[in-house]
């Protein structure tokens, strides 16, 4: 009988557990804390344009901290000025490469990362996009000062702490491809059963060998003695 329901069967793992479509999952929560992060970002930008007046901080905590409206031309945090068409270019890179990475995505924690990473970098290409002086030369909003620490915005520290997230999770064995953490066991156990696997095809190898074999070297004793 044949079992009609094989074609539809979710995928499982070497423990027999069900991956029910994981990386589409995974996919979405990374849009969605990007379109949060993103949200978050022009609203507050739209915000500061409106309310703020450049050159005329306003307190939040005395000097230390206040809003600061400045058009920032380089990357995150005022660096790398004069540099804007490149860093336009390099964020549009960015935001395909994790759009690309998204779809293979397993881990949750991943998605939370490279969503953050992908908001961020969404809301300061919008300004690159949309803000004078023009098309890939838009400068930044940055309107937030904390002490000796340059102005910066929402997207600024969305990607600088996605990034850091990312780099903690690799550290620590939690990889995008992996629902939970990988270990020095989990890797040997790979290689162990990748091993197996391969010794498992050799000897199918052989036998297929020897199998095609036999009948020949049957029907050659058969001529040397007819019955």
């Amino acid at each position: 009988m044949t079992d009609e329901s094989t074609g539809s069967a979710e995928p499982v793992t070497a423990d027999g557990e069900v991956v029910a479509r994981s990386p589409r999952r995974r996919l979405r929560l990374l849009l969605v804390v990007a379109a949060v992060v993103l949200v978050l970002d022009v609203v507050s930008k739209v915000l500061a344009v409106h309310l703020l007046t450049p050159g005329q901080p306003v307190s939040i905590i005395g000097d230390t901290v206040t809003w600061t409206l400045v058009r920032n031309s380089g990357a995150a945090f005022s660096m790398a000025t004069g540099y804007t068409w490149v860093l336009t270019l390099v964020a549009s890179g960015v935001v395909v490469g994790i759009i690309w990475m998204g779809r293979r995505l397993v881990s949750p924690w991943w998605a939370l990362g490279l969503g953050m990473i992908l908001g961020g970098a969404l809301g300061n290409l919008v300004d690159r996009f949309f803000r004078s002086p023009g098309p890939l030369r838009g400068h930044v909003v940055d309107f937030l000062s904390i002490g000796w620490w340059p102005v910066f915005n929402v997207a600024d520290p969305a990607v600088v702490g996605g990034a850091i997230f990312l780099v903690g999770l690799s550290l620590f064995g939690f990889d995008f491809d992996a629902a939970g953490r990988r270990t020095a066991d989990d890797a040997a156990g790979r290689r162990t059963a990748d091993d197996a696997a391969g010794r498992r095809t050799a000897d199918d190898a052989a036998g297929r060998r020897t199998a095609d074999g036999e009948p020949t070297e049957r029907t050659a004793s058969d001529e040397a003695n007819p019955t």
